[in-house]
């Protein structure tokens, strides 16, 4: 069996779940992989849980629709409540503490990587880049591909309009990853 990741990513309509997919599909299509991408859109975007699934695969794809995932990136505590029950046994769940509560989240059944996300983009000087900070959190935890490879696909998802906040996502990355090795170590 090659290489095969599914996540869903899931969190409030504005913390930026879609980008992080959109640019995690990116990075995989960069890395020479299959991938296929699900944005959910509706009113869930106003300030509900907005979600997407993104599958990354070196062979084909047989459904890019994601039922048992194999890993979460989970923004808040609604999704946390939506999603973690679905996490497939021995799967990966990263979680942002600063929006969902370390007691609420399973330990014994699969793997949680706990993240003050927005915390550490608060310090980096942007709350708005916990979705980056996230992201790099879970490229460190499951090794789907090198952080370097999703720093790489920025310029991809962000318009050349914006290209100048390109250096500070990439900074949030590294931050997020950072924070997963420290604690992977101990």
């Amino acid at each position: 069996m090659g290489l095969y990741q599914d996540v869903i990513i899931a969190g409030f309509g504005g913390q930026g779940v879609l980008l992080i997919g959109n640019l995690l599909a990116y990075a995989g299509m960069r890395q020479g992989l299959n991938v296929t991408y699900i944005p959910v859109y509706g009113p869930e975007m106003r300030g509900g849980t907005a979600n997407c699934t993104v599958v990354l695969s070196d062979d084909q794809i047989g459904s890019p629709l994601i039922r048992r995932p194999e890993s979460l990136i989970l923004m808040n505590r609604p999704s946390l409540d939506k999603f973690q029950s679905r996490l497939l046994d021995g799967g990966v769940q990263v979680v942002n503490s600063s929006l969902a509560d370390p007691e609420l989240t399973e330990k014994e059944r699969v793997k949680t990587v706990l993240v003050p996300a927005n915390e550490i983009a608060d310090k980096l000087g942007n709350a708005r880049m916990a979705n980056m900070v996230a992201l790099g959190a879970y490229v460190q935890a499951t090794g789907i591909m090198a952080l370097q490879t999703v720093i790489d696909s920025l310029e991809s998802v962000i318009s050349s309009h914006y290209s100048h906040l390109i250096p500070k996502n990439a900074q949030a990355l590294a931050a997020g990853a950072e924070a997963v090795a420290g604690v992977m170590e101990h």
